[in-house]
């Protein structure tokens, strides 16, 4: 072996010895008893108190939505929708991720297999509580993607339906070389360095068109602004898992996507929408941005959740929405004119 070859050699096997932080599940205590509902707070399969949030029908609901949120966000993401559903009979249990929002070890990313055991221990404590009710999955965002691969997983949690909105799967596969060598570099490099997205980037990029949503975000202790280099390192992963995936599914399915989405690009989304089974359902908004259930139209996209939910009416969706189109040219084509970002409000957050 040559000099550079014993140098590189030796280098490779440096950086691949710098892994990602990540973590691990917690030691539980004595006496532990096991997962339960305390309140504001899932604790889980190792005695993990992991946040929770909870919707609540006046009466016994009939349905129960399991809800996962998106990346830096947490289980406020389904305030708008779950409390819409609460009116009509649904509870939904929206669970603080490990890494996020209440969650111990903000920041830090929690590897998928540890996050969907979390997910089989909640079902199981959402049927115990509520017997009598039918129990879907749902995910936002990076929520989707570990909702398919918890519904793709070789022990899948019991839930009856699964709705995915705007599901992340923009993994490996289909991220550009530069983005690709960039993210194994700093993940393994200075996987602590924190990345924020520059300002003007931040203005181009519109997650929703309800900016007084938006603002209450900014202004939420909760959310995270920013994330770790192998934070985004462990996302991509968990994205091109999901991305692979939808083939496996073998419960009915709502695939949910938003022609204005500007954050999970439109090829792998309609790559994986392919691979869903053939009787899985799809809706493609017109008007839809990134997080549908906080969008000026999301009401139209909580009524046909409630509608997939309860197999009414005959005709899906009642909004009227089109199937996802199966390409990328074919979505090009059902564009509307282009007419601008929204204007953000000149009220201070």
């Amino acid at each position: 072996m040559n000099r550079r070859a014993l140098i590189l050699t030796a280098s490779a096997l440096c950086l691949s010895a710098c892994a990602p932080l990540a973590q691990r599940p917690e030691v539980a205590t004595l006496g532990f008893r096991g997962p339960r509902l305390v309140d504001d707070v899932f604790v889980s399969f190792d005695g993990a108190r992991l946040g929770l949030m909870r919707w609540l029908p006046a009466g016994e609901p009939d349905w129960v939505v399991v809800g996962l949120h998106g990346m830096n966000d947490y289980a406020n993401a389904y305030h708008l929708a779950a409390g819409w559903w609460a009116e009509r009979g649904i509870a939904t249990y929206a669970l603080d991720v490990r890494g996020f929002g209440r969650s111990p070890e903000r920041g830090v990313w929690a590897p998928t297999d540890l996050v969907l055991e979390d997910v089989r221990a909640l079902v199981a404590a959402v049927r115990e509580r509520h017997p009598n009710a039918k129990v879907a999955l749902a995910g936002i965002s990076m929520g989707g993607a570990l909702a398919i691969c918890a519904m793709a997983s070789s022990d899948p949690p019991p839930v009856d339906k699964l709705m995915l909105f705007a599901p992340a799967v923009w993994g490996w596969s289909n991220q550009p070389l530069p983005n690709r060598v960039s993210l194994w570099a700093t993940a393994h490099l200075i996987g602590e360095w924190v990345v924020k997205p520059p300002d003007w980037l931040a203005r181009e990029i519109m997650a929703s068109d309800n900016i007084d949503e938006l603002r209450r975000m900014g202004r939420d202790r909760l959310m995270i602004w920013g994330a770790r280099s192998d934070a985004i390192y462990g996302l991509v992963g968990l994205m091109e898992r999901g991305w692979r995936s939808a083939d496996q599914i073998h419960v009915p399915t709502a695939w949910f996507y938003g022609a204005r989405d500007q954050i999970i690009p439109r090829e792998p989304t309609v790559e994986a929408v392919r691979r869903l089974p053939a009787q899985a359902r799809t809706a493609y908004y017109a008007d839809g941005y990134h997080l549908l259930l906080v969008d000026r139209q999301a009401d139209r996209v909580w009524a046909d959740a409630e509608a997939f939910l309860r197999g009414s009416p005959a005709v899906w969706p009642p909004s009227g929405a089109l199937a996802i189109p199966q390409s990328a040219a074919a979505m090009a084509a059902l564009d509307p004119p282009k007419s601008g970002k929204p204007k953000m409000s000149h009220r201070r957050p």
